[in-house]
Parts: structure tokens; sequence; C-alpha cells
């Protein structure tokens, strides 16, 4: 895996095999977006299949599945794609081990290139929300790193100027690990993007002198409401759009939604380790015996949100909220 952690001044990439170490790499965060973190566990199962005897391989795998589902807890991709691998085992039962293991890895294959391919379709419903020369600001990183490849809210954008819009790009910082500064404005830069960066706290004066055209982000997990959780700061983001009347886009592939849940007020914040915001680089920041909040996500009600973009189209509201068929 590209390790995610030392762009963009490098680029170092990691090689695993097992599950165990696959989702040490899922927590510490050498890959994440809640796409591409689902892809991960699922070649997670796949390889921790390849180790070990045949006798008891699928008790392996469900504990192999747990511990990846436990990395991180706010991005439903991780269990929905290690649940899609288990079922795979499951339905394999009283099979040659051999044969199972190459329908795992077929499997993640199979995930990895449908990603992709529902990325393409957010990115063409989503371009058709674009005005010309939009000026579109973005928060986090939910671009080809975080996702099988393209994009989510990046791939409307990618879209957009495939279709002759000519957008430019606003990139919010995104504290307090500068996923947009580090990792959304490399990836536009190297693509040939007109892209700006913003410090996450001059997004609203941004937009009150008609700098900003529209907001697109990603997701981690949607409810069934449309209520929908992203990196920490989104939320503000959504409240400030709502302010200036600018449309606010939520862009996520079905595997993002969680119809399981009625709402927002249901979904897990993972809580990040303190050091992330007291050191910046490994040099400590932040004054001697300060006591730390580090929220990764937050959840945006769906008032705040203008439409929802998957692979099946655009959604918008109904009077109580969403409704994804």
């Amino acid at each position: 895996m590209l390790d995610q952690r030392c762009l963009p001044g490098r680029e170092v990439y990691l090689e695993y095999h097992d599950a165990a170490g696959v989702a040490v790499g899922i927590r510490d965060m050498v890959v994440r977006g809640a796409p591409a973190i689902g892809i991960a566990a699922a070649y997670g199962i796949a390889i921790e299949s390849l180790s070990g005897p045949d006798d008891g391989l699928a008790g392996r795998l469900e504990q192999a599945g747990l511990v990846l589902i436990a990395a991180r807890p706010t991005a439903v991709n991780l269990s929905w794609a290690v649940k899609r691998m288990l079922a795979v085992v499951h339905a394999m039962d009283g099979q040659p081990a051999g044969a199972v293991r190459r329908a795992l890895l077929d499997e993640a294959d199979l995930i990895l290139d449908e990603d992709i391919r529902m990325n393409r379709l957010i990115g063409r419903h989503g371009a058709t929300l674009i005005p010309a020369g939009a000026r579109i600001m973005t928060h986090c990183n939910a671009g080809a790193l975080a996702t099988g490849g393209y994009g989510t809210a990046l791939g409307i954008i990618r879209a957009a100027r495939e279709a002759g819009l000519n957008p430019t790009v606003v990139s919010c910082e995104t504290r307090p690990y500068l996923q947009g500064a580090r990792l959304t404005a490399w990836e536009l830069v190297r693509d040939g993007f007109d892209v700006t960066l913003i410090t996450d706290n001059s997004a609203g004066w941004q937009m009150s002198r008609g700098r900003i055209d529209c907001v697109i982000v990603g997701a981690d997990r949607i409810a069934a409401n449309g209520d929908t959780a992203n990196k920490i700061g989104t939320f503000s983001h959504a409240v400030l759009a709502a302010r200036f009347g600018i449309p606010f886009y939520v862009a996520a592939p079905g595997s993002t939604l969680d119809l399981s849940i009625p709402d927002g007020s249901r979904i897990t914040i993972e809580e990040r380790p303190a050091d992330e915001v007291l050191n910046l680089n490994g040099v400590r920041v932040a004054a001697e015996g300060v006591r730390v909040l580090n929220p990764s996500f937050d959840v945006t009600p769906w008032q705040l949100i203008t439409a929802i973009i998957t692979e099946t189209g655009v959604h918008r509201p109904g009077p109580d909220g969403y409704t994804f068929g």
C-alpha cells in the first residue's frame, strides 16, 4: 500500500502479508478514506487465507475479520467489505481450501473494480450539478487516494473537467491530519487542476466574499435519513454553506450507506490520538498539561445537504429526509 502518511514529500510503499498487518495499516492511516479501507480490508481477508493450514480456515478468517473491523469504527465500508468476504467463505463451506482462497482473491478484485466503476458513475451524475467555471470547495481527501481510483468528491470534479466545464478547486487543509493540504492538493496538482489551498477556519470568509460556488465532500457513513459522517470540520462547512446559500453536496458509493441506522445519532465517532493535535511533524506545538479532544469525524444533518450523489444518481431530500431506493 502507498503510505499516505509520507505524502506529499515521499512515495513509499509498504507490504502486508496478513490481516493483522493490514489492520495496523488501516488504524495508523497508511491507507485512509472509507472506500479505500474497505478495499484494503477485503485484500486483508484474501491474504490471510493464504497462511496457515487448511483445517480451521473459516474460523481464522472470522477472527481476522473482527480484527480488521475494529481498526476504525466509523467508516461503514470497512465492515461491509469484511462481511462480503466472509459471505464467500460461508457460501463455500465444505469446498477445498484452495478453491476458497482463489474465490476470496477474485472477490477482493471485484470489490476494487466495482468501486472504480461506481466512482465514475458518481462523477458522471455529479457533473450535471456543476456550472461552467465553478469554484468548488472540498474538505479532506475523497479522491483516488481514498477510493479504488478516480474518487467520489474529486471524481465529480474530474468528470466536470472531462465535460469541458473547467472547474477550479479550493481545498481546505483539513486539520489536524492535513489530508487536504497533503493529499487532495497533491492529487489535483499532479492532474493539472487549478487548486488553491486555504485554512479550514477561512472557509466562511471565502464564502462570504463570493469565492465559492459549491461544496463537495465525501462520506464515511450515511444513515438512512441522509445524516452523514465525514471528516471533522465538514459540519461547520455545511452550516456556513447554508448561511450563504451555497449548494452542499455529498458524494459516496452505495457501500457507504448504512440503512440499518435511522439517523446520525447512531454513528460511532472515532477518537484519534492526542498526539495528532499536540504535535506537528513530530514537534510539540501545544502547552504541556493541556487536554485534547480529537474526534476524527462529525455528523452533518440531512437538512444541510443539498443532494447526495451515489452511483445510482442524484438524491434529494424530502420533508423527512432522504430515501435511497
